[in-house]
């Protein structure tokens, strides 16, 4: 990779990326993405030198909050109330169909 603005990146070291990415591309596929990876390049140092060291790293521009409300302890229903309204229950549980044989 090129050390210097301006550098331009070569041939062989959009190969050599290739290679270290188990990419296979042919003579057209690195004669196409050298350039396209240098100006990717040039728009990378272009913006690394935009921030000085006294902004601090952020992944938001505005302070984000949280919005969810607190999670309060509240009482819930009793065994008979969930099952009050199931067509069949046993054992304090929901009765189903069996859906599978005896193979288990």
């Amino acid at each position: 990779m090129p050390d210097t603005p301006g550098a331009s990146l070569s041939r062989e070291q959009v190969a050599h990326l290739a290679d270290l990415a188990r990419i296979d591309l042919s003579d057209a596929e690195l004669d196409h993405l050298a350039p396209q990876l240098e100006v990717i390049l040039e728009s990378i140092a272009s913006i690394q030198g935009v921030a000085g060291d006294d902004v601090p790293p952020t992944s938001h521009a505005l302070p984000m909050s949280n919005v969810f409300r607190d999670d309060v302890v509240v009482p819930g229903l009793t065994a008979e109330e969930a099952l009050a309204g199931a067509p069949e229950a046993e054992d304090q549980r929901f009765s189903v169909p069996r859906i599978l044989g005896d193979e288990q």
